[in-house]
């Protein structure tokens, strides 16, 4: 599962704003009041919403001539949050096809993988990730024609088709998006994301966020993410608003451009508020238009200081991608809990057995955390869950005894307040990035001096996770820090935030009988040297050449940021 800040409401909860998304996008663009209002505000360009409308007829014709009747209907997209992602979201809308947003962050072998999972019929990529594209173009599987450039061969197929709506009436239930999140396997899974899921969830983040015509939202996470599609763009669209897109998150530009935009609302996820707090406090920085921040993952301390030094309300939510469980936000609720758990939202173990509530010490640290942690799950239902794509496999394990499984731990106070304990151990959450820790361990275990790795998540001081890696040295071999840094950073297949912050060198593996390695016990030791003794770790500071010894002295300087962003519970699980 990966967390995300919307997910979709039970009945009654959020109106469906139109019978389908084509039908939305059709009446902002004939509305007298809303087709000469801004849609979209992009560097010094703004479309409106006519002007939008226009430009994904466009879209949408070049998608239906190049429509194949032997596979599905998918479009991948490889871009940064540019406008043509919207315009191929609403290309998408008007024909009933879907958009499989990239990550720009796989590469290789993997890239391939995703686009070719999810059936791309056409891809559309950016000259700056050509780099990307290039060598695995032969291994796609498309016609050369298929693949598609912007300010190349992408302009030359636009402007060979018409602006006019093509008039079709897709089903509401019609995929309209395949959101890839990282599962308990090596290859992440794509989300199916009907255009009703879409539309209701942008309806339920209309009303909570109380959005009209005149709000900006300002999207700089990505767009291949479901924070910034069903919090950022979906509730501008029905609202007959508007959305400022960034190329990237950028701390430093992040003022600067909500002031630009005159950025009402914006949307998040990990780590972007202790990124923005982390810049040089200014008198003024609470004279900006924003009102509202709706996202997940901000530390309790942070989400405090945060709308203290803009003067903005932060809403900062739990849920899932899938959609398959929420819990309920509440005013003043213990220190580090998500909510209130509703009744059909229970901590379980790997049988389906309720574990018992937690239980605390004077300190207020978990007591028995192996007792009452277990897989946060729906007994209810799937909810609005409608599947991952092309994986038989994963639906199955998530949706046992038909409940939703959500690959996350957790567990409950007495009062019924579920705390985050973590995910298993085959996936992490970097930067408000989810990836799976198999591609990892397979380039780690590439190093000549490796006999073994195992790769999981361990917790970061501020939100989400580092990547750790424990290895088994090769008979002779001794683990060189500045090698091993310089060899990482070589393997093209490893993208920055792939990279083990973290390196436990050890003699054996713990290992079950079926001699599988026990990555429950190495996500228990952590990097904490009274766990991990005698075994040597070494950590790899922000910008450094090498990796540095990560002693007693380093762990008691982690322990206290850790306290200081309200995460020091996560020591001792």
């Amino acid at each position: 599962m990966s967390q995300n800040a919307a997910t979709v409401p039970g009945p009654g909860e959020a109106p469906l704003p139109a019978a389908n998304a084509a039908v939305l996008l059709r009446g902002n663009a004939r509305d007298p009041e809303r087709r000469d209002r801004p849609a979209i505000h992009f560097e010094d360009r703004v479309w409106t919403h006519g002007e939008y409308f226009e430009e994904c007829c466009r879209w949408a014709n070049l998608f239906l001539s190049r429509r194949r009747s032997d596979q599905p209907f998918h479009i991948g997209v490889l871009l940064d949050n540019v406008p043509e992602y919207l315009f191929a979201f609403g290309g998408a809308a008007l024909t009933g096809a879907t958009v499989v947003g990239a990550n720009h962050t796989r590469r290789g072998e993997h890239l391939v993988r995703d686009l070719r999972h999810t059936h791309c019929g056409l891809l559309v990529y950016e000259p700056r990730h050509a780099e990307l594209i290039e060598p695995i173009h032969d291994d796609l599987g498309l016609d050369p024609a298929d693949i598609l450039v912007v300010g190349g061969s992408l302009d030359d197929a636009l402007n060979a088709q018409s602006a006019d709506d093509a008039g079709l009436e897709p089903d509401v239930d019609d995929t309209w998006a395949l959101i890839f999140t990282s599962g308990t396997s090596d290859a992440p899974k794509a989300v199916i994301c009907s255009q009703r899921r879409l539309l209701v969830t942008g309806s339920r983040m209309r009303i909570m966020l109380d959005l009209g015509p005149d709000d900006i939202g300002y999207v700089c996470m990505p767009l291949f993410h479901s924070n910034a599609v069903m919090v950022g763009w979906a509730p501008s669209i029905i609202a007959g608003a508007s959305v400022a897109l960034a190329r990237k998150f950028s701390a430093s530009g992040w003022l600067p451009d909500v002031r630009r935009y005159g950025a009402t609302y914006f949307n998040y996820t990990g780590k972007p508020l202790a990124y923005i707090l982390a810049t040089p406090e200014q008198p003024d920085d609470s004279d900006n238009p924003l009102r509202v921040a709706y996202g997940n993952e901000g530390a309790p301390q942070v989400v405090e200081e945060f709308g203290r030094r803009f003067g903005v309300r932060v809403i900062d939510a739990f849920g899932a991608t899938e959609g398959g469980l929420a819990v309920t936000r509440v005013d003043n609720p213990p220190p580090g809990a998500l909510g209130l758990a509703p009744d059909n939202v229970k901590v379980v173990d790997e049988d389906g057995q309720v574990l018992p509530r937690a239980t605390f010490d004077a300190n207020g640290r978990l007591v028995d955390p192996q007792a009452c942690v277990g897989e946060i799950v729906n007994v209810a239902g799937v909810g609005p869950f409608e599947g991952y794509y092309n994986n038989d496999e994963a639906n199955a394990r998530s949706t046992r005894n038909g409940w939703y499984w959500s690959g996350d731990l957790g567990y409950l106070d007495e009062q019924g307040f579920l705390y985050f304990a973590g995910r298993n151990a085959d996936w992490i959450r970097v930067d408000g990035e989810n990836f799976p820790a198999g591609p990892i361990e397979n380039a780690v275990a590439r190093h000549p001096d490796v006999l073994m790795s195992a790769v999981y998540g361990v917790p970061d001081a501020e939100a989400g996770d580092q990547v750790m890696t424990t290895v088994v040295l090769r008979d002779g071999a001794r683990f060189d820090p500045e090698q091993f840094a310089g060899w990482i950073d070589g393997q093209h297949d490893l993208g920055p935030k792939w990279r083990p912050r973290y390196v436990r060198v050890t003699d054996a593996m713990p290992t079950s009988p079926s001699n599988k390695i026990l990555k429950r016990e190495l996500v228990h030791d952590k990097y904490r040297p009274d766990r991990t003794q005698p075994d040597p770790i070494w950590h790899r500071p922000r910008g450094a050449a090498a990796y540095e010894p990560f002693t007693d002295k380093e762990a008691e300087a982690l322990f206290q940021e850790l306290r200081a962003h309200g995460r020091d519970r996560f020591w001792d699980l």
